[in-house]
Order: C-alpha cells, then sequence, then structure tokens
C-alpha cells in the first residue's frame, strides 16, 4: 500500500511538472499591455529585436506556405496588398514561420527567399522561428495568426486577420480586415476599436 501511495505521488509530481512546463512554453500575451522582447536574424541575416523597433508600429504575422488559410491570402494577392499599404505607411510588418524542422511548412532560409519571391511577399523581414522560441512566447495558435504592435511598443491587436474564416478565396471581398482597421485606427491617433479576435487558420506546426 505504501509503495502505491508513493507511486501515486510520483505520477502527480510528474504530472504537474509537465503541465507547468506546458504552461511555461506558452506565454499569455495581453493586448493593452507591453509586446514581449524577441530578436532573431531574419532570412537574410539582419537582425530584428523588437525593442529597437520602438518608434514605428510594427506588425507580426504567422505564416506557413503549405497552409491553405495562407494560400488564401498570398493566392489572392490580398496579404501582399496589405503588406505593401502597411510598409508604404511605414509600418515595419514581420513575417514568422514557426513550423519545426520536418514539420509543414518548413524551409531553409534560402528556400524561404524562394517563397518570398514566387509569392511576391512584401515583408520589411521574415523569420524562421524553427524552434518556436517566437511562437510560443506570442502564443501564436494559427497560420495566419496577426499581432499589431503600437510605436510605444504596446500591443493593440491580437487575432484573426480577417472576420471570414473560410480557406476559400471568394470569400476575402466583404470581409473586414481587422488588422488593416486597427492600422487605420493607429494612423488616425485613434484606439483600436476591435482589439482581440479568435485567429483561424492551421494550426502552427511547431
Amino acid at each position: 500500500m505504501k509503495n502505491f501511495i508513493l507511486a501515486a505521488l510520483a505520477a502527480l509530481s510528474l504530472s504537474g511538472g509537465a503541465h507547468a512546463e506546458e504552461m511555461k512554453m506558452d506565454a499569455v500575451v495581453e493586448v493593452g499591455k507591453p509586446a514581449p522582447e524577441f530578436m532573431a536574424n531574419d532570412i537574410n541575416g539582419d537582425h530584428v529585436m523588437l525593442s529597437a523597433l520602438k518608434g514605428q508600429t510594427v506588425v507580426l504575422e504567422w505564416t506557413n506556405h503549405e497552409c491553405p488559410y495562407v494560400q488564401k491570402h498570398y493566392g489572392s494577392g490580398n496579404m501582399q496588398k496589405l503588406q505593401k499599404e502597411a510598409t508604404d505607411d511605414g509600418v515595419v510588418w514581420i513575417s514568422i514561420v514557426s513550423s519545426a524542422k520536418d514539420k509543414e511548412g518548413y524551409t531553409s532560409p534560402e528556400e524561404a527567399k524562394t517563397i518570398m519571391e514566387q509569392q511576391a511577399a512584401l515583408p520589411t523581414h521574415k523569420i524562421l522561428d524553427v524552434d518556436g522560441t517566437i511562437g510560443h512566447l506570442f502564443g501564436a495558435k494559427t497560420t495566419p495568426n496577426m499581432f499589431v504592435i503600437d510605436k510605444d511598443g504596446i500591443l493593440v491587436y491580437s487575432g484573426a486577420i480577417d472576420d471570414n474564416n473560410s480557406f476559400k478565396p471568394e470569400t476575402i471581398e466583404g470581409a473586414k480586415n481587422y488588422v488593416r482597421e486597427a492600422l487605420a485606427s493607429l494612423k488616425a491617433g485613434k484606439p483600436v476599436e476591435i482589439s482581440s479576435t479568435q485567429p483561424y487558420g492551421c494550426g502552427v506546426k511547431y
């Protein structure tokens, strides 16, 4: 009986430890609070540090070129149009791939450059977050999953790109684009009206 109790306690302890580790992995980012710091090299070898971008609005876009929901927005040109609008306004756009090695969406830096050329994508930086550090830091769940950070480093939007969760490109027309609206509000010096939504798409392939 004593051995059974000890085994049960050990199992409970291991379970609690695993749960604690899981909780540690995915941070809970909060709209209205400072976005968590990260630093990484992009696919061109340029160093990116979030705190160094204060004074500029930043968009983080989680992506995976093999995901049909990502293909919806890139195949139609919708994401590229939004990237161009944003970067033309001085926004820093960072596309992040958190696919682990041998998982869907994983690429080498050279393959990532080729994909960007094929997509005619226009982010300021593209980061391969192979170990999932940045993804877990922000709690990124899907591709796409969008975050908007204001010039003071405050997270002002977290969630879906728009309000139509279909993977069909024809549903883009008429959809409310939350990212575009958030950026327009910031540009106008107004608070972001819709600051948090449920992201949709393929699960991030950690």
